[in-house]
């Protein structure tokens, strides 16, 4: 099989799902800006979301490189990552991002943001998850499927 048939089937690199929405928002919010936190508050709960997105992404490349396994969403999977952050979550890249949005989002206090990072969630689980779901079932199969019993999808 090539690169090309092997695969879950996503064209879109997924940070880009998380950061078109996000910079949109972000450019809206300069023309209308909506603020919805007070500024201690944003700051107090944006920095956390923000440093706790950016090491989770450190650990999740880091398990992808220990792993030998692809980051990239359009080549094949050769081996289930399940060591580092695989044990608690199945999504740990997709939740650094989501909460890297939200610390941005947070810290820039922009509503416009925080009221897309639902609609961008719902697009990662169900075009970019679902996908690549369906693709380590039929490229593991029993295996994937104890360890999708195992391990929660988010966390």
């Amino acid at each position: 099989m090539t690169d090309n048939q092997d695969n879950p089937g996503i064209k879109l690199p997924p940070p880009l799902i998380y950061v078109v929405p996000l910079v949109l928002a972000l450019l809206l919010d300069r023309r209308a800006p909506l603020p919805f936190l007070p500024h201690g508050a944003a700051r107090g709960l944006g920095w956390p979301l923000l440093g706790g997105g950016v090491v989770l992404n450190g650990w999740f490349l880091k398990a992808m490189r220990d792993a030998e396994a692809p980051i990239r969403t359009d080549k094949p999977v050769p081996r289930l990552t399940t060591a580092g952050p695989f044990r608690y979550t199945r999504n740990p890249g997709y939740l650094a991002l989501a909460a890297i949005y939200a610390g941005i989002a947070v810290l820039r206090n922009s509503l416009w943001a925080t009221l897309l990072l639902p609609l961008v969630v719902t697009v990662i689980q169900r075009e970019v998850i679902g996908r690549e779901e369906r693709y380590l079932e039929r490229t593991f199969g029993e295996v994937y499927l104890d360890y999708k019993g195992k391990v929660r999808r988010w966390v």
